[in-house]
């Protein structure tokens, strides 16, 4: 690890092995600013004239990956994270890194990344702490802004035949619904950027296209992103039981002119005074990755590299 200027910014961590390089600010956020493979482009969105400041009386989108809370309001949702953090080593290639409590908000949020001694592999804890003095209702969101000129790749659950008779039904779930969607009113299917198949769904970046946005309660457990031969799979849990944002949505994606967001989102919490709840994601990165057309290709292309459905 070392400290290390970055567009403008003095401070910014370095976390890298050799196979991947992780480039974190320190003097606003933290926002996971860059992340790359040796001598490789940037896999986030970089917004040129955000770099480098600091202490802006509004929030700024800048980039890469931020740390947010939802159900998206208003106000807390959009509070600026633009002061100066504090970060320790708690083990090699792990760090905490930790922003000026929210006092407004009465809420303490907290960043942790850690990369092993070989690999692409980058672990993510996002944890927010209830430090006011009431119950407070919230879930943690990690909205990844990715570079432009790509295409998302969302796995679905199996399909399989309807059972017909019911003697045919082991149950009554062999009748019900295996997948949730949100549909943000600015999204039209019509759009060619969105290519829902049967395996999979597809949203390409397009920067003539304006705003798209679909929600998932997602159970496969990862999604991807190829641009210019790279891979990017951003893998995450969804919790039975628990409730979601959205309609009950885990997952979210967004993109406009300039980017195309992948939106990890953990449970609805009310927490009570000094409790916290967390959201965990993992991150790769796979060079030379040919480009695909067809499903199939994604079985024969993405499937090896992310280790199956």
């Amino acid at each position: 690890m070392e400290i290390v200027p970055y567009r403008g910014w003095k401070n910014n961590l370095r976390l890298a092995n050799g196979d991947v390089e992780v480039i974190v600010t320190l003097d606003v956020g933290p926002r996971v600013i860059s992340y790359a493979l040796p001598g490789g482009t940037n896999v986030l969105k970089n917004y040129d004239a955000m770099m480098g400041g600091a202490g802006e009386t509004e929030w700024q989108i800048r980039g890469g990956l931020r740390f947010w809370l939802g159900p998206e309001d208003l106000t807390r949702t959009y509070a600026p994270d633009n002061a100066k953090v504090e970060h320790r080593m708690i083990a090699p290639g792990q760090v905490r890194l930790t922003p000026p409590a929210d006092t407004e908000y009465g809420v303490q949020k907290e960043m942790e990344l850690a990369i092993g001694e070989s690999g692409t592999r980058l672990k993510i804890t996002l944890r927010v702490t209830n430090i006011g003095d009431a119950p407070t209702t919230l879930c943690a969101w990690g909205p990844t802004v990715m570079a432009p000129g790509g295409v998302e790749v969302i796995p679905l659950p199996a399909n399989y035949p309807h059972p017909g008779h019911p003697s045919r039904a082991k149950s009554p779930a062999d009748y019900a619904p295996n997948q949730t969607m949100a549909v943000w009113p600015y999204t039209d299917f019509t759009d060619p950027r969105w290519r829902f198949g049967g395996r999979y769904i597809r949203l390409t970046q397009d920067a003539k296209k304006g705003p798209t946005k679909i929600g998932l309660a997602h159970r496969v457990g990862w999604v991807g992103y190829w641009n210019a031969g790279t891979l990017f799979v951003q893998r995450f849990g969804f919790e039975d039981g628990e409730t979601y944002p959205d309609n009950g949505v885990n997952y979210e994606t967004f993109s406009n002119e300039d980017m195309l967001e992948m939106e990890p989102i953990g449970p609805v919490r009310t927490l009570e005074p000094g409790r916290g709840t967390e959201l965990h994601e993992t991150w790769e990165l796979f060079g030379g990755v040919p480009a695909f057309e067809t499903e199939d290709d994604i079985d024969r292309v993405v499937l090896p590299l992310v280790g199956g459905r």
